[in-house]
């Protein structure tokens, strides 16, 4: 009779499930989450100069395949993602079928990494660079879908089928208003190929990097294509003041601005009692720079005096230079007003000869304000935290412990001479 009852009670179980799933088809929730998942198409050159063993003793396709396993070890599962190939199939002379050659190496879905490792192993160098027919065939790969679209490019040379400029391709992209995202990593690079890649990255919003190690591009990529995964926040374009008082008060969010070589912006931020403002700042050299150069961020009363500051210092390598700060306002036994904090921006860029000083290097201003520690919270005495009582109580420990055993042993000793 047991058996029965569990027997009916099995079928029963199984039909309701059946009921919910013909109710509420599976594949809803998945469609909803694969609309939304980000995207990154990763377009790699595989033209011959990619033979050239100068990164770390190999090739620079060798390192190229090695930070691609890499990365596809540790690319997150929400991310959908692609291989784009770029001269990997036609080793011939003739330039319009060279400028032809881009193939889809993997197709932009869910990751099956064993199968896009065994893609990436048969990539053998070979022909031409046609830069610009990548992209707009890797941004046909990323079409669809409402999440992030991000393209990272990674070319050892300029594109090789002018006219179509892969700057004007990026453009085109970034005028179709579909979110798109261009980053470029240069490998071994000179000045042409830079200004090119630069050019491709500032166009849609994108980075420009170099890379001369396989462990440089193995974290690069990564950290695209973990941004990629990141929630989509759009900057708000702001323009800061010359001075404190004409500047505009800032709320907690993502702005961008654009600051000329040598220029100060100012803007303002109002924080609470008991709350700590953090700020951060990033300028991107997205031209030929003189090398040394720096950014700086400091955070000032109303009436000029320094409250604290957050620099950095470039040499001519570094595409992007960023610093930050924290202020905690303290709180008060009376109803305190906010106070008004001025961020001054500052950078000691200078441009190279012959390069454009207009329109301003692009900015990028993080500003939060959170509530601070409380005063239970606080640091103590001395400002070595609370780890200088117990550092204390060991001093004194072993002190104590010192006497003893002197004592004992003087004591000892004198036992055995009397004896």
């Amino acid at each position: 009779m047991i058996r029965t009852q569990r027997l009916a009670a099995g079928v029963c179980a199984l039909l309701a499930t059946l009921t919910a799933g013909i109710a509420f088809p599976a594949g809803a929730n998945a469609d909803e989450t694969t609309a939304t998942a980000p995207k990154v198409d990763l377009v790699i050159d595989v033209s011959g100069s990619m033979r050239a063993k100068d990164i770390d003793g190999q090739s620079r396709m060798a390192a190229a395949k090695q930070a691609f396993n890499e990365v596809l070890d540790a690319t997150p599962e929400e991310v959908q993602l692609g291989i784009r190939t770029l001269g990997a199939d036609y080793p011939g002379d003739d330039r319009r079928t060279g400028c032809k050659d881009t193939a889809q190496l993997y197709p932009v879905g869910p990751l099956d990494r064993t199968e896009a490792k065994t893609a990436v192993a048969t990539l053998t160098p070979t022909g031409w660079t046609p830069i610009g027919p990548a992209l707009l065939k890797a941004a046909e790969d990323l079409d669809g879908g409402e999440g992030s679209k991000r393209i990272v490019l990674i070319s050892d040379g300029e594109d090789t089928c002018a006219p179509l400029d892969p700057c004007e391709v990026a453009r085109e992209i970034a005028a179709k208003g579909i979110g798109l995202t261009i980053d470029t990593l240069g490998l071994v690079p000179n000045a042409k190929m830079r200004a090119q890649l630069s050019c491709i990255a500032e166009a849609t919003g994108g980075t420009y990097t170099s890379v001369e190690h396989t462990e440089e591009l193995a974290d690069k990529v990564n950290q695209l294509v973990d941004r990629a995964a990141d929630p989509v926040v759009t900057p708000v374009a702001v323009e800061g003041a010359s001075s404190c008082t004409k500047a505009p008060t800032l709320k907690a969010g993502l702005y961008t601005d654009r600051e000329e070589f040598g220029q100060e912006r100012w803007y303002r931020v109002d924080v609470e009692p008991g709350q700590e403002l953090r700020a951060s700042v990033s300028v991107a050299s997205d031209r030929a720079m003189n090398p040394d150069y720096g950014v700086l961020l400091r955070a000032l009363t109303t009436h000029g005096r320094e409250i604290v500051r957050g620099e950095a210092a470039g040499n001519g390598r570094t595409d992007v230079i960023s610093t930050g700060l924290r202020y905690p306002k303290q709180e008060s036994d009376d109803e305190a007003p906010a106070e008004t904090v001025c961020l001054l921006v500052t950078n000691s860029f200078s441009a190279a000869s012959g390069v454009k000083t207009t329109p301003g290097m692009p900015v990028e201003l993080i500003v939060d304000v959170v509530d601070g520690p409380s005063q239970a919270d606080d640091v103590a005495s001395f400002g070595l935290g609370r780890g200088w009582w117990l550092l204390g109580a060991l001093v004194l420990f072993g002190f104590l412990a010192g006497l003893i055993w002197g004592w004992l042993s003087r004591w000892r000793v004198a036992v055995w001479r009397t004896n």
